[in-house]
């Protein structure tokens, strides 16, 4: 699959929790975390389970950050 983003970032399934609809998928790229916001029907889709390698694609026009 050829995707137009190219921010991504290769890390290791750290954790999946499933909610109603919604689950969190938390990614270790290095030491740092990125957490995504995927269906569960995604999850079940992309077959993820914890320590499986797994790529965030960040394509983003606004990157906000506040204290």
């Amino acid at each position: 699959m050829k995707i137009s983003a190219r921010n991504v970032i290769e890390g290791k399934v750290l954790e999946v929790n499933k909610g109603a609809t919604t689950a969190h998928v938390r990614l270790d790229i290095g030491g740092a975390v990125v957490t995504a916001s995927i269906t569960n029907e995604a999850v079940a889709e992309l077959g993820l389970v914890v320590g499986q390698t797994a790529f965030a694609v960040i394509k983003a026009s606004d990157v906000m950050i506040g204290v």
